[in-house]
């Protein structure tokens, strides 16, 4: 991977400025990231230590061959019958480990795995990523703007495809399909199809179902998948007819809290400042109780990570980082409406990935 050797040069400045020894990382998007290696994952400990001068993976025999397809990185194998310790102990040997004062583990790693470091650097300060690895994969290179771009576009196709499914009498899962079977025929995988029709949108994580699509219903349409290492993520509303008594007015307000928030998304913003944004439209419309979530979080090889756009967070915004931009008013028994940009920030403010508007897709039935 060309970034590679970048990315790795920038870790370890970031490693050095915050006192950082040694980084560990489990098969997962902060790997894929850093060094473009995706070995399988499972209960034998697979990680990647990343010193000031070093790299190498501590790396189960099983997976070796497989894995050295991806990287020239050094391998200190361990075969089953013998266990890890050995070879962890040898590669910590000839990292000079043993001066190390402070390390980052990776969230993601099993918990006993994350035992082998610790025990074997029982005097190392320990910290997650947020303010090494975590904080470059936050601010997205102009490759990275252009494969999320794509992706978005790829979205935006399989969204269509969704509207065009959908009539009285189909059922929430069939019209996912259609978009699943949209994103697969362009080469991305499905990652998710949450499709929530009248009632079942009302819960904002509804687990697509069997429930049929009825004349007069609002339809919220949350689709996403993953294309060369990235996600998408975009919903959308749709009414069947005219919709419910109510939702033009919660329409506006939601599309109000959107603009909002997007108007306070600035480099230099604390992430909190624009759900307090969002929320504040729709506390002031009354509907405050009924916007039960955060505002959005951020997207790349993950569909959800840091930054998340939340009420408490401190996060300072920064040029490149891209999050969403999703409130919501959930009406428990009536229906539920939600509108999810992806947004890159720019100097000047938010740039919109999508090319679909936001406004209702009405179905005539």
């Amino acid at each position: 991977m060309s970034d590679q050797p970048d990315r790795l040069s920038r870790l370890r400045e970031v490693m050095r400025t915050a006192g950082i020894d040694l980084v560990a990382l489990a098969p997962g998007a902060h790997m894929a990231w850093l060094l473009d290696v995706r070995p399988h994952g499972d209960e034998r400990p697979c990680i990647a230590l990343i010193s000031r001068d070093r790299e190498a993976f501590l790396m189960p025999a099983l997976e070796a061959d497989s894995a050295r397809e991806q990287t020239d990185m050094a391998f200190y194998t361990w075969a089953d019958a013998d266990g890890p310790d050995a070879a962890l102990a040898q590669l910590l040997g000839e990292f000079g480990a043993g001066s190390f004062s402070a390390l980052v583990l990776d969230e993601c790693m099993r918990a006993d795995h994350a035992a082998l470091i610790t025990d074997a650097l029982p005097g190392a300060a320990r910290h997650f990523t947020a303010a090494t690895i975590g904080a470059l994969r936050m601010r997205k290179e102009d490759g990275e703007y252009r494969t999320l771009k794509a992706n978005a576009t790829q979205a935006d196709t399989a969204m269509q495809a969704a509207w065009a499914a959908m009539r009285p009498g189909v059922s929430e899962l069939e019209v996912a399909q259609v978009a699943r079977d949209t994103f697969a025929g362009m080469g991305a995988r499905p990652l998710f199809s949450i499709v929530g029709a009248g009632r079942n949108g009302a819960f904002p994580h509804h687990h697509t179902g069997q429930s049929k699509l009825q004349a007069g219903d609002a339809v919220v349409v949350d689709i996403g998948a993953g294309f060369e290492g990235y996600s998408s993520d975009i919903t959308r509303m749709v009414l069947l007819g005219d919709g419910p008594e109510g939702y033009a007015e919660i329409h506006d307000i939601v599309n109000r809290a959107v603009e909002a928030a997007m108007a306070a998304a600035r480099p230099g913003v604390k992430a909190h400042v624009v759900d307090d944004a969002a929320r504040n439209v729709i506390a002031e419309a009354g509907y405050g109780e009924y916007f039960v979530h955060r505002t959005g979080h951020g997207l790349g090889t993950e569909v959800h990570e840091p930054p998340y756009i939340t009420g408490s967070s401190q996060t300072v915004l920064d040029e490149g980082m891209v999050f969403s931009i999703e409130p919501g008013i959930y009406l428990p028994d009536r229906f539920g409406l939600r509108l999810e940009e992806i947004v890159i920030l720019r100097a000047d403010g938010p740039e919109i990935l999508s090319d679909l508007p936001r406004d209702t897709v009405r179905i005539d039935v």
